[in-house]
């Protein structure tokens, strides 16, 4: 299987959920963090991670100049998405140890990718609160119990889309059990 086809559901899936956050009635929240541990997870060469950042950074440029979407994440921290999403993709890199795929190993898999995803939203917020420009009057404490509200949605939902993704791997494997071995070779 050539890299591009197997990177096609991961570029698919960021693409098709990257508008907002959360999602809504009309939406299905953002995938984007699982697809960076996914990639990480199965993909060696670094190019793939800097093929996803431009992917995110184009399917944001879209969504807020043709779309309509918010812009208000888009400051001088946005860059520091870079380490927020390279914090995903080493988690996925370390968890590539446990691909052997039994269910202690997908466990294994979802412990790290829960520890990745905190130092994302650690990353990703601390930031947004230092280099945005938008709570310079807000203490440092506030802005925490603030962005705690939402953790659990940012980390739940990319933990959702991780599991979706390991039990699709992990069914493909089983069908076709040659796909890892090659897999593990790009």
């Amino acid at each position: 299987m050539k890299i591009t086809y197997a990177l096609l559901p991961l570029v698919a899936m960021m693409a098709l959920t990257r508008v907002h956050h959360f999602g809504s009635l009309a939406t299905l929240p953002d995938a984007s963090l699982a697809v960076f541990f996914l990639a990480g997870l199965c993909f060696k060469p670094r190019a793939v991670f800097a093929a996803l950042l431009i992917e995110a950074a184009v399917l944001d440029f879209v969504a807020i100049h043709y779309f309509k979407v918010s812009d208000w994440c888009l400051s001088p921290a946005y860059i520091f998405l870079i380490p927020t999403y390279a914090a995903l993709w080493l988690g996925g890199r370390f968890s590539r140890r446990y691909l052997n795929q039994s269910w202690l190993s997908i466990s294994k898999t979802m412990a790290v990718a829960l520890v990745a995803g905190c130092a994302a939203f650690a990353i990703s917020n601390g930031s947004f609160y230092l280099f945005s420009g938008r709570y310079e009057a807000m203490p440092l404490a506030q802005y925490v119990q603030a962005t705690g509200g939402y953790v659990w949605s940012y980390l739940g939902y990319a933990l959702l889309y991780t599991g979706l993704g390991l039990s699709v791997l992990k069914i493909w494997t089983v069908v076709k059990p040659s796909l890892l071995e090659k897999q593990m070779r790009y």
